[in-house]
């Protein structure tokens, strides 16, 4: 057993050791100092990928942002800050951050003199989805700049520091921010300054954390109460960073929960016979009580039954839900009459695209009917001497229009059946003769033949 457990420990060890393929630390370092450099090409590459960026986001082109990404040079000084603390390299430190600011006003700068010339002001889902930021950002920040470093003090780098440029979408929260310049709204400029910050300092952070795993060599001795403050500098911008992430994911997971457990509540108890639900507005607050406002058209329901309606509330996890029903045209000045359009359009489209197919089943019957009614126009005595004249064996013959009804999908069809009743039964080759003419002279291939 103890073997056992030796060799399974040799294993893991052996499995997820960064040795085997560690680069030199020294040139890990020079690397990643090389990267720190923001000037001549990198600048004039920044601002060519800040203006695809932008594009991209107001087109509302995925496609068009990940490549802007993937030229981006923004990693580099974003790493350097990482590095730096953790090798104690200040004079590294103080480039960092003055490439990154460099490199943070050319991009916003950049990007509000593209969002003010361009006609398009309209705000997309993707330049949306900048704008509130969540915990979730900071994790993919987080295991990003983990995945980067690692990959970076590596012999082979890969294409891991492109993939975690994509993945984490440095430029994108800086184009949004630009944006709310050219826009003049606060609330987007913030809210996408935020989610890039959250990115630049998680980076950092993970990038730290490997570097001092992987135990870098040092640029300066410290002592131990130096070395502790700088930690806590450290984990004290961390939590500030990550403290209003997890606000606004509660804040987040807080509305999607309560218009789920809403819209339950409206599909399984809001069905009445005579009333329509024509419109709906769902008002999620976590200071105040939350709202569910529905718009009815139809018999007035009594106010017994609203009550009924708001004691269930609390079944659907609604407890501190305030339920309004609007009946009738007794609040017309709040509704808007293009929602309730759609509304009614959409619950008729919904409630009766069965009964529509039902009645085209109905008409394609009936056309059949018709059809085949038309058909049966024909001198039964003529073609009944014609037959016999072909097949003495046929004593008699008749022809109907007969509903077959399918009990497996429902379905009724009707057919053109001709009944043959004959002296003696029929050889195939004289039933094929007989078909063959029958399919001719009733103008029918799909008619069916019953023999008696």
């Amino acid at each position: 057993m103890k073997r056992l457990i030796t060799v399974i420990v040799w294993f893991i060890k052996d499995r997820f050791n960064l040795s085997h393929e560690q680069d030199d630390n020294l040139a890990t370092i020079a690397s990643i100092e090389k990267g720190v450099e923001f000037k001549g090409i990198n600048v004039w590459t920044l601002i060519f990928a800040i203006f695809i960026a932008s594009i991209g986001l107001n087109v509302n082109s995925t496609a068009v942002i990940i490549g802007a990404m993937l030229i981006s040079p923004l990693m580099g000084p974003i790493m350097g800050l990482g590095l730096s603390v953790g090798i104690y390299d200040f004079g590294l430190l103080k480039k960092s951050i003055k490439n990154l600011s460099i490199a943070v006003v050319i991009s916003v700068f950049t990007s509000a003199t593209y969002f003010f010339i361009s006609p398009l002001d309209e705000a997309q889902s993707e330049l949306l989805a900048r704008t509130s930021p969540t915990i979730y950002d900071v994790l993919i920040a987080f295991f990003g700049g983990l995945s980067g470093i690692v990959a970076g003090a590596s012999k082979e780098k890969g294409n891991v520091i492109p993939g975690v440029a994509i993945a984490t979408a440095l430029m994108p929260p800086l184009c949004t921010a630009g944006f709310g310049i050219a826009t003049g709204n606060i609330y987007y400029f913030l809210g996408a300054f935020y989610l890039f910050f959250i990115n630049a300092v998680m980076i950092s952070f993970s990038t730290f954390m490997i570097v001092r795993f992987l135990k870098f060599p040092l640029k300066q001795i410290i002592d131990k109460t130096q070395s502790d403050n700088v930690r806590k500098y450290i984990y004290i911008i961390v939590i500030i960073t990550v403290l209003p992430s997890i606000y606004f994911a509660y804040k987040i997971i807080a509305e999607t929960v309560f218009n789920s457990n809403a819209n339950k509540f409206i599909n399984k108890e809001i069905v009445f016979d005579k009333t329509q639900l024509i419109n709906k507005t769902l008002k999620f607050s976590q200071s105040d009580s939350s709202e569910i406002i529905l718009w009815l058209i139809g018999e007035t329901i009594d106010n017994r039954t609203v009550e009924k309606l708001m004691n269930k509330l609390p079944d659907y996890s609604l407890h501190k839900t305030k339920l309004t029903i609007k009946q009738g045209i007794e609040y017309p000045g709040t509704v808007d009459i293009n929602q309730i359009k759609s509304g009614i359009l959409e619950e008729i489209y919904h409630k009766n695209e069965l009964a529509l197919a039902e009645k085209d089943e109905k008409i394609k019957l009936l056309e059949k009917e018709l059809m085949a009614l038309k058909s049966l126009q024909f001198p039964i005595k003529e073609i009944s001497e014609e037959i016999n004249a072909i097949n003495p064996k046929i004593q008699s013959f008749s022809v109907n229009q007969i509903i077959y009804y399918n009990t497996k999908n429902s379905k009724m069809d009707t057919t053109l059946t001709v009944n043959l009743k004959t002296t003696s039964k029929l050889n195939t080759s004289e039933y094929k003769i007989v078909q063959n003419w029958l399919y001719k002279r009733l103008k029918n291939d799909s008619l069916k033949i019953i023999l008696e």
